[in-house]
């Protein structure tokens, strides 16, 4: 599969992808009730023999609008990319979000964005999508203008759960502030999972025979501090399972920011500098002190056995946790 497009500027769209299908909205972490959207987009361009791409917006809007208090993001753009990828788009356009652009019309939004920057022949988006300067512009005004200008229109109710609540970017991230990652992978419809750089560490788990990747997570991430079941993969593609700490390491750092630490089971190598994925399948316990290395060295191997019992009997959630994490 070819490695999807990202724009960071509409107008940049080549040729080849003009006339386009376009699902618009933030999708911070692609979840099934985004999936509503962005699958209803993918089925009208095959019928109609169209590209299909997907605009989106960055930083996300509260960010721009509160910097001193930024959301955490379910998946970052580079994240968020891939997974849109996976699902079989082309590109994905991520429009740069400012108070500027905020300002805007919506009937700007719809003539310099939609039309003359992406040239889209269908638009599918949210039935509560708002844009343009007051939130001016919302369904109505959409789909007017669909009917005056000659694009499409498809509007797509709210998805809800096999409880009837409804699936929300929000609700995912409560659910993982609690360590709730199980419960959070049955609303994103795959597990979820954080891609960063492998870094330098003080070693002190290759001392204790777990050498671990290392690394730091976004300050605003609201993952539970905890140990974890996980599938690493490495950035040459390999996936391989494993048990993952993240938090402060109370017992040997008494005031460390949080990383999220990876002994990787059967793997013996340098991954100092790769960018690799860890994907959460189960909350093992939370974040304990312990009286001494030694305890620690116990309960890091009934960890271990845990995460691995865990980690056998797993089975694909769905088409994208199949590609993602298996």
């Amino acid at each position: 599969m070819a490695a999807i497009l990202r724009l960071d500027d509409v107008e940049s769209l080549p040729d080849r992808l003009h006339v386009a299908v376009v699902a618009i909205g933030n999708f911070d972490g692609v979840h099934r009730g985004h999936r509503a959207v962005l699958d209803r987009a993918l089925e009208i361009a095959t019928r109609d023999g169209k590209p299909a791409i997907v605009l989106t917006f960055e930083p996300h809007p509260r960010t721009a609008f509160q910097p001193d208090a930024p959301v955490f993001r379910l998946t970052p753009a580079p994240v968020k990319a891939k997974l849109l990828q996976a699902l079989g788009f082309a590109a994905v356009a991520e429009q740069l979000f400012t108070r500027e652009f905020a300002s805007h019309s919506a009937d700007e939004f719809i003539r310099h964005v939609l039309l003359d920057g992406l040239k889209a022949a269908h638009i599918v988006t949210g039935f509560d999508f708002h844009f343009g300067k007051g939130r001016q512009g919302g369904p109505a005004y959409l789909m007017e203008a669909g009917k005056q200008l000659g694009f499409d229109v498809i509007l797509v109710d709210a998805f809800r759960d096999e409880g009837g609540s409804v699936i929300s970017s929000s609700r995912i991230r409560d659910r993982l502030a609690e360590g709730d990652v199980s419960e959070a992978a049955g609303l994103l419809g795959y597990r979820y999972l954080v891609e960063a750089e492998v870094v330098g560490g003080k070693q002190l788990g290759r001392t204790l025979g777990f050498p671990t990747a290392n690394m730091v997570l976004a300050p605003e991430n609201r993952l539970a501090h905890g140990i974890y079941a996980v599938r690493f993969r490495l950035e040459d593609g390999k996936l391989k399972d494993g048990v993952a700490s993240f938090g402060r390491r109370p017992t040997v750092d008494d005031d460390g920011a949080p990383v999220l630490e990876t002994f990787v089971f059967d793997f013996d190598g340098d991954l100092y500098g790769q960018t690799c994925r860890v994907s959460f399948f189960g909350f093992l316990r939370g974040e304990l002190k312990f009286d001494g290395l030694e305890p620690l060295m116990v309960q890091m191997n009934r960890d271990a056995d845990e995460a691995k019992a865990l980690l056998a009997g797993v089975r694909p959630l769905s088409d994208l946790d199949l590609k993602l994490n298996f």
